[in-house]
């Protein structure tokens, strides 16, 4: 028997050697790959999309239940029950007659692809996982089944309709990356199944990809333009709420500025008088001079601080409040001004007939009055011109009342131009509450609109903000 020469054998181990080196050249590629920035970028890519599917929605509320409507808030549990009724019995019938499925094993598979639509409705994610998950095991349990030849697979009719259900379910609740990973995970189930048995694939894994990604982009297009809309209802509740209060800061510091002007004549006048006490009474005593530079002092350090606290309320173009401000007493005006500007005005009482009235009234609170009226008439103007206006004052022994109530205004023919704020009667309820009074607003019924304020004769302590 002869022997195989060394050479033989060497090239007998030759394509070995060969194989060993291809291997250790890909195995080199690979870590050459794997280390490349586009491989690391896809490789970070797809952890994150498998972190989306254990991720569950950020809100577990379940659909529609913001609405207002009961029935409305209970539709998705209904529809949901609904479709596990229908889908639950068909898809065992089918499991066990179509295809030759065991009894036990088609009912369990079928409850694990229906049921946990009732769980979508609130937690999509999770079902979808149950879902998911059953439906790639019956695929593969359907494979050893008689009934397998000239059937639907790997998908059947009755997971078709349920797996479509929840992706209008998880594209109403789910984040975009969630979506994604769930559309990508239906694809490769699909071409799982194509490799499995490409023979028994009828290409229903192609349709079940398609329609899950049509309706996952659909869904999700209509949640997020209702979250769009959403957030702009709020932002605009929350600008009006601004606007509003911005409002009532303006007419705040505006009142407080005239408040400013009229308490500053008034203790003026106190300083003058007791500066002067001891000129204009005779044989006044030491001690009572003494008193009234008390005051004097006292008024003029009052004086001071209510104008430092008060300085920042004024602002460059506030110079023309310093001037004297009015009073019901000048009612007569403000109505010549309504009057020329195409509203009828009537007076329930004379203007000699309202200064008499008022004559112990406090500047403040007459000022108060005008301003309501002032700022009843410009609605007028506004918003009803050429409507019919009348203003009552009464007085009584605690209290003034004005009633400002206009008719029904004519359309104009071209809308006037104004720069009011919208705000009006936030200014007026305003006033009204720093002096303790009351003010009631409304619209009559036959058309037009009434205000009437009831402040007390002698100013009050107002009720906290």
């Amino acid at each position: 028997m002869k022997t195989e020469p060394p050479r033989d054998r060497e090239n007998a181990s030759s394509p070995l050697r060969s194989l060993r080196g291809a291997l250790g050249r890909v195995r080199e590629w690979g870590r050459r790959t794997a280390a490349a920035p586009a491989v690391r970028s896809s490789r970070k890519e797809l952890r994150s999309l498998g972190l989306a599917l254990g991720t569950p929605a950020d809100s577990t509320r379940p659909l529609l239940s913001g609405a207002r409507n009961p029935w409305v808030r209970r539709l998705p549990h209904g529809l949901a029950f609904a479709a596990v009724a229908a889908l639950l019995p068909v898809t065992t019938v089918v499991l066990v007659q179509d295809y030759g499925m065991n009894g036990a094993l088609a009912g369990a598979l079928a409850t694990a692809q229906t049921a946990p639509l009732l769980l979508a409705v609130s937690r999509p994610v999770q079902a979808w996982w149950v879902i998911f998950t059953a439906d790639v095991v019956a695929a593969i349990a359907m494979l050893g089944t008689p009934g397998l030849d000239g059937r639907s697979w790997p998908w059947t009719p009755m997971n078709i309709v349920g797996y479509q259900l929840l992706m209008i379910c998880l594209g109403l609740r789910a984040s975009r990356r969630t979506l994604l990973a769930v559309w990508l995970a239906t694809g490769c189930a699909g071409l799982l199944f194509e490799v499995l048995s490409q023979e028994h694939s009828d290409g229903t894994q192609l349709l079940i990809f398609t329609l899950s990604g049509a309706l996952l982009l659909l869904s999700a297009t209509l949640r997020e333009r209702g979250d769009a809309q959403r957030k702009l209802v709020e932002q605009e509740t929350i600008s009006e709420a601004e606007r509003s209060q911005r409002t009532l800061l303006e007419e705040r510091n505006r009142i407080a500025r005239e408040l400013h002007d009229v308490v500053a004549h008034h203790m003026s006048l106190i300083t003058v008088q007791a500066d002067s006490a001891r000129y204009r009474i005779p044989h006044l005593d030491e001690e009572a001079a003494r008193e009234f530079s008390s005051i004097a002092e006292s008024a003029r350090e009052s004086l001071t601080e209510m104008r430092r606290i008060l300085s920042v309320l004024r602002s460059e173009d506030a110079e023309g409040e310093r001037t004297p401000q009015p009073g019901l007493r000048q009612l007569s005006q403000l109505v010549a001004a309504t009057v020329r500007a195409g509203v009828p005005v009537t007076m329930s009482r004379t203007e000699v007939e309202i200064a008499a009235m008022l004559a112990d009234l406090p500047a403040s609170l007459d000022l108060s009055l005008y301003r309501i009226v002032q700022e009843a008439l410009a609605n007028v103007v506004r918003h009803a011109p050429e409507a019919r206006t009348t203003i009552s004052v009464s007085v009584e022994s605690d209290s003034v009342t004005v009633v400002i109530v206009n008719g029904p205004g004519r359309p104009r023919r071209v809308p006037l131009e104004t720069t009011g704020t919208g705000h009006g009667l936030v200014g007026m309820r305003e006033r009204v509450r720093l002096v303790g009074g009351t003010l009631d607003t409304g619209p009559l019924p036959g058309g037009g609109f009434r205000v009437a304020a009831r402040l007390p004769r002698r100013e009050k302590e107002p009720d906290p903000a």
